[in-house]
């Protein structure tokens, strides 16, 4: 068995190679240059994890992670677009660095060469990791409406948001690992609970980026705390505090949202300690953990099989950057 951290630096190893083709270059360069930006390339080294867990490493789990991984990048080309964000990773992003109409393209190609990945899968098991894959694409795309859906809503309950949550985010970490978990053989029982170990992982690890944006540490987290505030966005903490708050605190806030003021973010934090947003957050990141690990206990293989992906779940929702 081997670790995420070890299987990560194999698989970026193994990723920095040319995905496109050479020409137009004026196309291929943005696809080229946003990939070079980097990331933690959790959901296909998840994908290698879920494969490894019940069985050696398929050939076959590399295509497929390598799909995954520009999927990803894809969706998130677009995303930029559409948040209008001038930096992804300290960088320029592709529409501001080559412009709206080359971004899009950009991204349209990856999904075109992730598929090209997904061709390349020599198995009994193609159609239903074409399956699984095309919801899982159709689901990204559902939440990230719904996430342009909020910011225009008044109030959004927290049901609402953990169902968005679940498809802008979980559930890619979930099918990565299934994906990874059929090429590995594994049966229906497993697959779900493989699957269900993710979905609550990935709501957990949300649960933690939300937190890190109000109350992390800014040396640490690499970007400014109070991002989602200052920028108005529907958050676990934000809409617990609408929902816990007095009426006047609940004025306040509908108030600092409307006026933007220097000291919003103190503010807005300042009413969160009050109502005990913090320590509710803790208690709901530790509630999504425990089921997603109960459900990884619950995984018939060998204990020792399932520690690289106990040690994983630990530190996405409990790291502070």
């Amino acid at each position: 068995m081997h670790s995420f951290e070890e299987l990560s630096k194999d698989f970026i190893s193994r990723f920095q190679q040319s995905h496109f083709p050479e020409h137009p270059a004026s196309l291929y360069g943005a696809a080229e240059y946003f990939l070079g930006l980097g990331g933690k390339r959790i959901r296909p080294v998840c994908c290698l994890m879920g494969n490894e867990l019940f069985d050696e490493i398929n050939p076959n789990t590399w295509h497929v992670a390598n799909a995954i991984e520009i999927f990803h990048n894809f969706t998130l080309i677009h995303d930029d677009i559409m948040d209008k964000a001038p930096l992804r990773r300290g960088m320029e992003t592709v529409h501001y660095k080559y412009g709206e109409p080359t971004a899009l393209l950009a991204g349209d190609v990856m999904l075109v060469v992730s598929y090209d990945y997904l061709n390349k899968i020599r198995s009994e098991h193609i159609h239903r990791i074409i399956q699984l894959f095309n919801r899982t694409a159709r689901q990204v795309c559902e939440g990230q409406q719904l996430d342009m859906d909020f910011e225009k809503a008044d109030d959004v309950s927290l049901d609402a948001y953990i169902n968005m949550i679940e498809l802008k985010t979980s559930v890619l970490l979930a099918a990565s690992l299934k994906l990874g978990a059929i090429l590995g053989g594994a049966g229906e029982g497993n697959l779900h609970h493989i699957y269900e170990f993710g979905r609550n992982l990935g709501i957990a690890f949300q649960v933690q980026d939300d937190f890190l944006d109000a109350f992390g540490d800014p040396a640490k987290f690499g970007k400014q705390v109070g991002g989602d505030i200052l920028a108005n966005k529907k958050t676990f903490l934000l809409i617990r505090a609408m929902e816990s708050a007095s009426e006047s605190q609940r004025a306040e806030l509908r108030s600092l949202s409307d006026s933007n003021p220097p000291d919003k973010v103190e503010k807005v934090l300042s009413i969160f300690r009050s109502c005990g947003v913090d320590v509710w957050a803790r208690e709901l990141q530790d509630k999504y953990l425990n089921t997603a690990l109960q459900h990884l206990d619950d995984i018939a293989v060998l204990s020792k099989r399932k520690e690289p992906l106990k040690k994983l779940a630990h530190f996405l929702v409990q790291r502070d950057y």
